[in-house]
């Protein structure tokens, strides 16, 4: 599919996520910081549990909201929640830097609890007849933007200005970065209103055995990925290997090019073997588990992150819009806001758990991850065996 065909409206959203993807940063600069200022990873993990606690009844409520309110809003909020606790970590320092850090950490966690109207806009924005083809771009473009920026901001912060006053101006600079992506949304995204969801034809959404298997593929993943999230890769590559934030954001950089190069692969597959898809991709990502199991040299964890988003964008626009199929559009913002507020409950503990694993072996969540992926694709061979028989 060429850039051109894409509608106007799905273009632009495409181009909101490659602006604001270098943004990111901020969730590695944060442990980084965090590490420097005398947290260990348990220490961390631990943090953003409770975090995470005190925030959890909010996702469904955000969701249920914005079935009536423009989503439009909702991306807004998001942009500004996250503008703000970038500036609440840039007053993180002295006796009240917990206090700001704990602060900072709980908007961000109330900003993902709007995540899900990422999905509800898509559901809107994006033509249900080529959804795998436009999941291509608006995976290829946004890792892109990320392996140009990453290697640079990584070696401005691992090299250059490596303390923690430039990182806290680093942090007071992105939350203020949130005002043009907010003028950004209003000026080349439409509300997104209730009308604007309501669907073409008929859609009863059922609760059937298909759906219940996606819920199963959802805990799963979830518990693979927080059992192993950017606390344990940075508290390798820093406080094993010895190395800095720039190597860090090499790794990042790499990343992003295995999901670049994974977009153009995905978009030339045939609809028809998207469970296969989902299951080799679920295959690659094992293969990254295994290896950092392994305590492997610096190279070896470019080539193992690599081949994760290799594997993860492979199969998303599959996986995305097999999810896309069962949710209708008039009721999206709530049944996504559900699903996340489920997989928050299913990772709830993860980050401490990960930290604690960490602390006895720094690889050993890798293993937790490796045995999820081999089930989640285990799961998705034998379900594309087995669907014909039943559909």
């Amino acid at each position: 599919m060429r850039w051109r065909e894409i509608p106007p409206y799905a273009r632009n959203y495409i181009i909101y996520h490659t602006f604001i993807s270098p943004l990111l940063i901020v969730w590695y600069l944060l442990p980084m910081y965090m590490f420097m200022t005398g947290y260990s990873i348990l220490d961390i993990g631990i943090i953003f549990t409770l975090v995470q606690v005190a925030a959890i009844p909010l996702t469904y409520l955000i969701g249920r909201a914005f079935e009536k309110i423009a989503i439009r809003k909702g991306l807004v909020l998001i942009d500004a929640l996250d503008g703000l606790s970038s500036i609440l970590y840039s007053l993180a320092y002295g006796v009240l830097a917990p206090l700001f850090l704990f602060l900072g950490i709980l908007v961000d966690n109330i900003s993902r609890y709007f995540y899900p109207l990422y999905k509800a806009a898509e559901k809107i924005l994006y033509p249900k007849e080529r959804l795998e083809e436009i999941f291509s771009w608006h995976m290829r473009l946004p890792e892109l933007s990320q392996m140009v920026a990453f290697p640079i901001l990584g070696y401005l912060f691992g090299y250059i200005i490596f303390n923690p006053h430039a990182y806290r101006i680093g942090f007071f600079l992105i939350g203020i970065s949130s005002i043009f992506t907010i003028a950004y949304l209003y000026k080349f995204l439409p509300p997104l209103s209730k009308d604007e969801r309501i669907e073409e034809e008929s859609f009863i959404f059922r609760v059937d055995k298909e759906f219940r298997l996606i819920l199963l593929m959802e805990a799963i993943d979830t518990l693979a990925w927080t059992l192993a999230p950017t606390i344990v890769l940075l508290n390798y590559i820093v406080n094993v290997l010895g190395l800095t934030f720039f190597e860090a954001m090499v790794v990042e950089a790499f990343v992003s090019a295995g999901g670049f190069f994974a977009s153009y692969l995905s978009e030339r597959i045939a609809p028809n073997h998207r469970f296969r898809v989902i299951g080799a991709g679920y295959i690659l990502i094992s293969l990254w588990a295994l290896i950092m199991y392994l305590n492997p040299p610096f190279i070896l964890v470019v080539v193992a992150y690599f081949i994760s988003r290799f594997g993860d964008t492979l199969m998303f626009p599959f996986y995305f819009s097999w999810l896309f199929e069962k949710i209708p559009k008039d009721r999206a913002s709530g049944l996504f806001a559900a699903l996340s507020s489920y997989d928050k409950v299913i990772g709830l503990f993860s980050p401490a758990i990960a930290g604690f694993l960490a602390t006895i072996y720094p690889t050993l969540p890798y293993i937790m991850s490796l045995f999820m992926f081999i089930l989640a694709a285990l799961l998705m061979v034998i379900y594309s065996r087995l669907r014909p028989l039943y559909y």
